[in-house]
């Protein structure tokens, strides 16, 4: 039951994430009935993808047919093309790991509002867990209020990440930060649903999160939470530019740090050309505290290796 203190926005995305988890939910019990296309390799994409897609645009337009929409299957084909008001889809967030039955996977949907993400929604359908924010008003699980870790030591931290998997994907970079993160650390997790990881963070379930190569629909709605939740969000020289930069690491504000400070060397500007998603509207998420003091960008030189699709 949707809460009436709810912002009206947020009431919608609820209403349309569940929608979409209840689709979700009847696919997976038939999983053999599935049908598959593939994207580019190791990317994926169901019909379920697609219908859960369709169920929230429709659900979210009907309430504001004035509003844009990015989405992860359709891009910027509904709404209005230039509304101050953009939704952020990504209908079902960690489909490999739902097409083998593997219940680590998510709906996400953000507002943004002339580029600042205002509203956001994480469902977990396996788990009928809702985290949800309003910029200014907290983050929650259900119906309790989240807040980041308190741990201080990269030694006792428990760090998410994700792994690099589409064709292109500088593995021998990434299989460098993983050596380094590894050894300072408690403990690396990688789940394959960028957004519940998000939201594991402003949980306290994880110290901190760290990625390369996603989209803003993979971003959006987790990076308002975690920063709702007390916690920061950057590219992996601390900027706030990063739904764009295809790099991301957020943590509580002790471990982020530190983690900044052993990712600034690996960090790359995706050239617009590399990104292989459809134009989307520059969106921004606004610290909830001041980042720390951050180095200037380090750019490692690369040998030829080092770009092979692997």
């Amino acid at each position: 039951m949707l809460q009436t203190s709810h912002h009206p926005m947020l009431n919608v995305a609820i209403k349309a994430a569940r929608a979409a988890g209840a689709i979700i939910n009847r696919a997976s019990l038939d999983l053999e009935a599935l049908r598959i296309n593939t994207k580019s390799p190791n990317d994926f994409v169901t019909e379920v993808d697609h219908a859960a897609e369709g169920v929230i645009i429709e659900t979210l337009l009907g309430a504001y047919p004035d509003h844009g929409i990015l989405a992860e299957e359709s891009g910027r084909t509904h709404g209005a093309k230039h509304s101050e008001y953009v939704w952020i889809i990504d209908p079902l967030d960690g489909t490999t790991n739902f097409i083998h039955g593997l219940p680590v996977y998510c709906v996400s949907i953000a507002l943004a509002h002339r580029g600042v993400v205002q509203q956001a929604v994480v469902f977990d359908p396996t788990r009928n867990d809702l985290f949800y924010a309003t910029k200014g008003r907290g983050a929650f699980l259900n119906d309790r209020r989240l807040r980041v870790s308190k741990r201080t030591r990269m030694s006792d931290a428990l760090i998410g990440t994700g792994f690099p998997f589409r064709r292109g994907d500088n593995f021998k970079r990434y299989v460098k930060m993983f050596e380094e993160v590894m050894q300072h650390c408690a403990g690396l997790r990688r789940p394959g649903a960028a957004a519940l990881d998000l939201c594991y963070v402003a949980a306290g379930y994880y110290d901190a999160f760290f990625e390369t190569g996603l989209q803003p629909w993979d971003l959006a709605a987790g990076s308002l939470i975690v920063t709702e939740a007390g916690g920061l969000i950057g590219n992996f020289t601390g900027e706030s530019d990063f739904l764009h930069q295809r790099e991301v690491v957020c943590g509580n504000p002790k471990i982020y740090a530190q983690l900044v400070t052993m990712l600034a060397p690996y960090t790359r500007v995706i050239k617009e050309e590399d990104a292989a998603a459809p134009a989307a509207p520059v969106v921004e998420v606004v610290p909830a505290a001041a980042a720390p003091k951050k180095r200037a960008p380090v750019r490692i030189k690369k040998d030829a290796s080092d770009d092979a699709p692997v």
